[in-house]
């Protein structure tokens, strides 16, 4: 069975970020990259599954400038078995692009299972695996915290969180898009040996062309990037409990205006 990871290299969440002038994004040359923490589940789930089914191989697929290599062979050390480059001269916004050039990956290479994560930590538009599932006309869940390929690979069953801490079940035909949340599993680490087998081994890459996709054809255009605000000093109230009290509701109707 082809089973197929999408991830995405994303900034560290300790990252200083700093904005380009004019606001257009922002400067990438100081930033501590890392894989997408909920592309790490799925990266795990796909080994649980190839594990349980007994058969099969594991395709970690990503798309972007070279820095992304790296995160391509975390992903080998951590157990996947092969790994495709998308290349692009540099990082772009347009998550449609993106999933055009992943679903063209997966067409390409007979992908059977596809598993990621339900959305990237730097821009949260949890958009790609929707794309992907319709670009392959494949059934998908999303928020995935269980998931179970039956012996023959031809079903998948899931379960989803819904809100109010309830989970939805769903059961898919294989092939299917399974798009994870936190909790599924805990993700491993890449073991030493991972690490210098991952070295060694040839990942394939593919241009945007190569598979007839253009990101001219990109809908979406970054501008105005801010920093949020600072944070205002707290204010320290004196006084006995009743007249803190007071003060704090005056603060939080006058001040505040939240009453």
């Amino acid at each position: 069975m082809n089973i197929f990871v999408l991830i995405k290299q994303v900034p560290d969440t300790e990252t200083k970020i700093k904005i380009k002038g004019g606001g257009v994004g922002i400067e990438t040359g100081d930033i501590k990259w890392i894989i997408n923490p909920y592309d790490e589940f799925a990266i795990e789930e796909a080994i649980k599954t190839k594990d349980k089914i007994k058969a099969g191989a594991i395709t970690v697929v990503t798309v972007g400038p070279d820095r992304v290599v790296e995160a391509l062979r975390t992903a080998l050390a951590m157990g996947c078995d092969n790994a495709v480059h998308v290349k692009t001269d540099a990082d772009f916004s347009d998550g449609y692009v993106a999933a055009e050039a992943l679903a063209a990956v997966c067409k390409k290479q007979n992908a059977e299972l596809v598993f990621t994560g339900k959305q990237g930590i730097d821009d949260d538009q949890c958009a790609v695996f929707g794309y992907v599932s319709e670009l392959l006309d494949w059934p998908c869940a999303s928020v995935v915290v269980k998931c179970d390929i039956d012996a023959g690979a031809k079903k998948a069953k899931v379960e989803r969180e819904v809100e109010g801490g309830g989970r939805h079940t769903i059961e898919m035909s294989v092939p299917c898009v399974v798009a994870v949340n936190k909790g599924i599993n805990t993700p491993r680490y890449a073991s030493l040996p991972g690490i210098m087998k991952a070295k060694k081994k040839e990942i394939q890459s593919y241009a945007l062309s190569d598979l007839g996709v253009s990101s001219t054809t990109s809908n979406v255009t970054d501008s105005d990037y801010q920093l949020p605000p600072e944070r205002k000093a707290g204010k320290k109230i004196d006084g006995d409990p009743a007249a803190q009290a007071k003060e704090l509701v005056r603060l939080l109707h006058e001040e505040a205006k939240v009453l």
